[in-house]
């Protein structure tokens, strides 16, 4: 890799210019017919001779996550311009795992990682920019972004458009969020909630803009990012609707210019230490199973050897020390108000747990952005201390055994025990499974099974928060587990598998599973196992036939033509050669 980046440094365009792009695109009598298209849209005489840089904005009123992304653009785009550039505003899609989550519509989440990155790049590669910010809000826009940035590899910032602020119930001193929409489903099915209680917890839970308050993805990806080096400190810990998220797009704006001065690009950013700086915060944090999936495919689009064994291997030496939903008790606005993760990595930096001699965004090192952290203030109870962990070891557990050949990932708190042994119960998608769950048809000790919903089998591999939660609320949430070739949302929690490889569609052993088969779970052993023989199994595979493609035209049919096994990151770039 250091071979890679001195070949990068050496051929660095912006050693010679800083418009290396916008020049072809603008520059001498013959781009005059370009120069004309850009008068109407803002640009003055003076304008094209200063890097252009663009503004990916991931805005739209789809969700509120993302609702508030124009305002946010605008500042980036004045920084930029008070810095010495000229800004281009332009936006790229989202979409609402919340709102589809349970539906077929869920199927487009995981795919629109790869529609936002294509499109970034796209934007980006045809028009010329010099360098870009991209801002996103929703947890897919993130990995796009940074996944855009490395395949472009011009100087670039990720701005998080921040977390949003708990709801409440008038009269309670009750935190609400989405997941506790999802629990309620759950406690009203088994008459545990009122139709009162539960159409006000529905009204009450998203007060406004920003991303889902707990450290679910997109708490968790924006705090990875930030350790990755792509973003300005704090920028993972704001409210969104706060003077501090706007400075930090002013500031993103600026910096983009100052790296473009400076000839800093993302690969000589995102190398693998870097790549281990981030699995390390996810850790600490308590994060989601899917910074998993993205952070392997963010590695790839970076030519960085990142796998499934760096997540056990790093696993096994970094505590997790934050008390954050959903497993714990607080939300991320209540993190942003005692610092931020700052604070948290200064820690971690000081244990040897994270490299300080990697570069950021800022031009500093890691280690010289935390130079001037101080802690936490004395009695705060969200980050524990490094002697006294929640968990001594990762809780991100990867999982392999005749069950998950290449590897399965599990999200194991401790709260709901390290090993789980029961009989299979077995779905073919979600909506069968979520069915008998609120019909109270799931019986203690079961593990459910929910098997097709892999990147390629359902396609698109859907989060399996309906299910999870509704467990959850019905009071199981120690009593059965799930395990599922799909995936989990950050906001799930219980005894839960996911990422089951190989998947179901193309045969994996998660296909050959019947009803009543006994499976054992163990996180201390890392192993998930059928309790099958053999030769059994190969009985099993003889008669398995291959399902049909559930969708042949469209982005779900491209998206299964092309994607890789969840072990990979499930990618749909298909050069794997690193």
């Amino acid at each position: 890799m250091k071979s890679n980046q001195r070949t990068q440094r050496r051929s660095n365009p912006y050693a010679q210019s800083p418009r290396p792009y916008s020049a072809k695109v603008l520059d001498g009598p013959d781009r005059a017919p370009s120069r004309a298209m850009l008068y109407p849209v803002g640009f003055k005489p003076e304008d094209f001779s200063k890097p252009m840089i663009g503004i990916a904005s991931a805005w739209s009123m789809v969700t509120p996550c993302n609702m508030h992304l124009d305002q946010l653009a605008r500042e980036a785009e004045a920084g930029a311009n008070a810095a010495g550039g000229k800004s281009i505003i332009f936006d790229t899609i989202t979409i609402s795992d919340g709102i589809s989550m349970g539906t077929e519509g869920m199927k487009y989440s995981l795919v629109s990682r790869e529609v936002i990155a294509d499109s970034i790049e796209t934007v980006v590669g045809c028009e010329g920019m010099d360098g870009f910010v991209a801002i996103g809000g929703c947890d897919k826009n993130m990995p796009a972004a940074v996944i855009a940035m490395a395949r472009l590899n011009r100087p670039a910032v990720f701005v998080y458009g921040g977390t949003i602020l708990p709801g409440c119930l008038t009269g309670q001193n009750r935190h609400l969020d989405i997941v506790s929409v999802f629990e309620a489903v759950g406690a009203h099915a088994k008459h545990r909630m009122d139709d009162q209680e539960f159409q006000a917890v529905e009204s009450c839970a998203i007060p406004g803009p920003g991303a889902c308050g707990g450290m679910y993805t997109a708490n968790t990806m924006a705090s990875a990012i930030e350790a990755l080096g792509m973003s300005l400190p704090n920028s993972s810990a704001q409210n969104a609707i706060s003077e501090a998220k706007k400075e930090d797009c002013r500031r993103a704006g600026a910096t983009v210019v100052a790296m473009i001065r400076r000839g800093l690009r993302p690969l000589d950013i995102m190398t693998r230490r870097a790549f281990e700086n981030a699995i390390t915060v996810v850790i600490a944090l308590g994060g989601s199973t899917n910074a998993v999936l993205h952070l392997l495919a963010m590695a790839h689009a970076c030519n960085v050897k990142l796998s499934l064994a760096d997540f056990t291997r790093l696993g096994r030496r970094v505590p997790v020390l934050a008390d954050l939903k959903p497993s714990g008790r607080h939300l991320m606005s209540e993190l942003v108000a005692i610092g931020g993760i700052r604070p948290l990595m200064k820690t971690l930096l000081d244990a040897g747990l994270l490299h300080g001699d990697c570069l950021t965004v800022t031009g500093q090192t890691l280690a010289e952005t935390l130079a001037a952290e101080k802690p936490y203030p004395p009695g705060q109870t969200i980050i524990a201390p490094l002697d006294r962990p929640l968990k001594k070891e990762s809780h991100l557990v990867v999982l392999h055994g005749n069950l998950a050949p290449e590897g399965a990932v599990a999200k194991i708190s401790g709260q709901e025990g390290l090993r789980f042994e029961g009989r299979a119960r077995v779905f073919n998608s979600e909506e069968q499974a979520m069915e008998k769950i609120l019909a109270g048809a799931i019986r203690k000790g079961e593990v459910i099974v929910i098997r097709y919903e892999g990147p390629k089998g359902g396609p698109g591999m859907r989060e399996m928060l309906g299910p999870t939660s509704a467990i959850m609320g019905e009071g199981l949430g120690k009593d059965v587990a799930l395990i599922t070739d799909g995936r989990f949302s950050g906001g799930s929690h219980g005894f839960v598998v996911g990422h089951i490889t190989p998947e179901a569609f193309v045969g994996g052993p998660i296909a050959l599973v019947k009803n009543g088969d006994r499976i054992t779970i163990d996180a201390e052993q890392r192993l998930i196992n059928l309790h099958v023989t053999a030769a059994e199994l190969k009985r099993r595979r003889k008669a398995w036939k291959a399902p049909r493609p559930r969708y042949t035209r469209g982005v779900l049919a491209k998206y299964a033509s092309t994607v890789t096994s969840a072990s990979l990151g499930a990618v749909t770039d298909l050069n794997l050669s690193l």
